[in-house]
């Protein structure tokens, strides 16, 4: 068992540093709001740090689920970041869905060449995180993955070494990116079923069965009849991922017809008040462009 620093106590980084001290593992954890710290020490039990600086000082392993670039780059080198406690031959894992070029920026210029690091993205969403059920890409050197992989293994239905560092962040754009386009499908085909007049429960039930079948549409079509959009990953979230998908397509020179015009999409959810509604919500957008006959103001 390790001696284990978990950095970011939101949706996901919660129930996942539970599963690590279920898991037997040495636990501390620091989040920027105390009280959800407290909270989770309160359901799980295990230690508190005062500051990431502190949490890392008791940790061979650190690992990171926080929002966008600039937190993970506060949590790691701010007035009292991870670096300032890293031990010097340390492994740093990390969870958040960022960039790749800010995951090679930690391994290239703020490590040390003895300390270690992964990109290791997840899928699976809150619910995938409660059961331990998540999916992980990794990115970083064979003897860094290698290290990672137990500790994973606390909260992974599936991980794979995807390549070097900055692949692990590439492999989850590949995921948001198919996650949104079958996500506009499943809207579309639900709203398209809505206007034929059609039992759209009894429809997508049998679709779920047939070769239309996704994970979104079994588990959020029903929410999704009863406009209910409190279920998930948030628009705001998927909007800040896709256009991180957007940023590396330009500098990669692909042609991604389909995504940008699903992140507008989202835009206007993000106008109609929907920032936290939950990534299925393209069905109420689609049903608030027929009801006015033009784009949601």
């Amino acid at each position: 068992m390790a001696a284990v620093a978990f950095i970011g106590l939101g949706n996901m980084g919660f129930p996942m540093a539970g599963h690590l001290l279920a898991a037997g593992h040495d636990v501390v954890v620091w989040n920027r709001t105390r009280h959800k710290a407290e909270q989770w020490q309160t359901q799980y039990g295990g230690k508190l740090a005062d500051s990431p600086a502190l949490a890392a000082q008791s940790a061979d392993i650190v690992l990171t689920c926080v929002g966008r670039d600039e937190d993970l780059l506060e949590v790691l080198h701010g007035e009292s970041g991870i670096l300032k406690g890293l031990k010097p031959q340390a492994l740093l894992i990390d969870h958040s869905t960022v960039s790749a070029e800010v995951s090679r920026q930690i391994a290239q210029q703020l490590l040390s060449s003895q300390q270690q690091f992964v990109d290791a993205p997840v899928s699976g969403g809150q619910q995938g995180a409660i059961n331990g059920q998540l999916s992980i890409f990794c990115g970083g050197s064979p003897e860094a993955v290698a290290r990672a992989q137990p500790i994973l293994a606390a909260y992974a239905k599936a991980q794979a070494h995807v390549g070097p560092v900055g692949a692990g962040q590439l492999a989850k754009m590949v995921n948001q990116i198919c996650v949104a386009g079958v996500i506009q499908g499943v809207a579309e085909g639900m709203h398209f079923a809505e206007a034929a007049g059609l039992d759209v429960a009894q429809v997508m039930s049998l679709v779920g069965q047939g070769a239309g079948a996704s994970w979104q549409l079994i588990n959020r079509h029903q929410t999704m009849i009863r406009d209910e959009y409190d279920h998930g990953f948030a628009v705001d979230w998927m909007r800040k991922d896709l256009d991180i998908v957007e940023a590396e397509a330009r500098r990669l020179g692909v042609q991604l017809p389909l995504t940008p015009v699903i992140n507008d999409f989202y835009r206007d959810v993000q106008r109609m008040g929907g920032g936290r509604w939950d990534t299925s919500s393209l069905l109420k957008r689609l049903q608030e462009f027929a009801t006015n006959t033009g784009k949601p103001d």
